[in-house]
């Protein structure tokens, strides 16, 4: 996100009408969604965003399919039933006139193996490969027991990754995006004196309060732009049965988001409050960049051991994307992820009034970093 210049304060209220705390707040909030969907800038990224979105998930449905060409054969000398057991089977099947004939296509490589019939086998088939036994058909065509699966998913590995990778990105490219913009605009108000301006017409707190407001509502809605284009490829690729699995855990996701990212804006705001220049920012925010990353870190690289999970699905901190990635593979008991949310909107509450004791007692504190005791300490303004 570009630098953008200290923007204007929030308009008056209308005559005869208090511009009470809240009303300030939702001003100030509507003046962070309207400079921010006026901005190129975030236009452009958030276009990035759904593109490579978009383009991953076709990306991918190419490549699988690819992978997943039926092997080319030719078959001589089979009877009607045996055609008809291959038809099931991931084999193109090429009928030839004679096995000479069948034999010149495998010799030109133009088919992988040739399938004729013979009574001494056990299925009544015969395979023929050129350079060596082709294993792979030779596996479709033995006879095999019945399997079954405790999920449906074909691929829980890679799901398993992907998964946790995808809920733990958009997170923390949410929250670090959203976040940055709310860090600039505190200092630069700072900077410039126009924060100033605005607490002679509404408090700290209600300024807080429309800055996270203004910036939630703006990540929820990038979220649900982000859901949208995963929806739509998934629709265009035919994975609708994916997309039916993966709804209920995307919509969780963005639930738990809601709360998540208030609890990250806070800090971002705490912390931007304390110091003056830009250049100052960076030992302030580490702690919350951490507190961005642990989640997408945790999930991507713990995803498969049970208990860390549990854990990480009730820490506030790293519930937003834990719980969902849990939900997605069906491991949770139906009071878990209300439990979870009940616990990360108190944690988000009461992050919430020690960055507002922190911010209405360091914004017009400028010149040097002030220290967190003493903004903790000084009277509010």
């Amino acid at each position: 996100m570009s630098t953008r210049s200290a923007p204007e304060p929030p308009p008056a209220s209308r005559p005869g009408r208090a511009l009470t705390p809240w009303r300030a707040s939702l001003l100030v909030a509507e003046r962070e969604l309207t400079s921010q969907l006026r901005s190129k800038a975030f236009l452009i990224s958030l276009g990035v965003i759904v593109t490579v979105v978009l383009g991953g998930i076709l990306l991918m449905s190419a490549a699988g399919s690819s992978e997943a060409e039926d092997s080319r054969v030719a078959v001589v000398g089979l009877s009607e039933p045996q055609l008809e057991s291959l038809d099931d089977l991931p084999l193109s099947a090429e009928p030839a006139d004679t096995r000479s004939q069948a034999l010149d296509q495998l010799d030109g490589g133009s088919v992988e193996a040739v399938i004729t019939s013979r009574g001494e086998s056990p299925t009544g088939l015969h395979v023929i490969g050129r350079d060596s036994v082709p294993i792979g058909i030779v596996t479709m065509l033995s006879e095999q027991p019945t399997t079954e699966t405790l999920r449906d998913s074909e691929d829980q590995g890679a799901m398993r990754f992907l998964i946790p990778f995808g809920f733990g990105l958009v997170f923390i490219m949410l929250a670090i995006g959203s976040g940055t913009i709310i860090q600039q605009n505190t200092i630069q108000e700072k900077q410039s004196r126009v924060v100033e301006i605005l607490l002679s017409a509404i408090s700290a707190r209600s300024l807080l309060v429309g800055k996270v407001l203004g910036n939630t509502a703006m990540a929820i809605g990038q979220a649900a732009v982000i859901a949208g284009a995963t929806a739509l490829g998934l629709t265009l690729t035919g994975q609708t049965d994916l997309l039916g699995v993966l709804s209920a855990p995307m919509l969780w996701f963005v639930l738990f988001f809601l709360p998540g990212f208030v609890l990250v804006a806070a800090m971002y705001a705490a912390g931007a409050s304390l110091v003056s220049r830009q250049e100052d920012s960076g030992p302030v925010m580490l702690p919350t960049m951490m507190v961005v990353m642990l989640p997408y870190f945790l999930v991507l690289f713990f995803s498969q051991n049970e208990l860390v999970m549990r854990v990480a699905s009730y820490v506030p901190f790293t519930a937003p994307v834990a719980m969902p990635v849990r939900l997605y593979f069906d491991e949770v008991a139906w009071f878990e992820p209300v439990a979870a949310m009940v616990g990360l909107i108190a944690c988000a509450g009461l992050v919430m009034m020690l960055a507002a004791r922190i911010y209405s007692r360091s914004l017009l504190r400028t010149g040097q970093r002030v220290p967190l005791r003493s903004a903790l300490a000084s009277d509010p303004l």
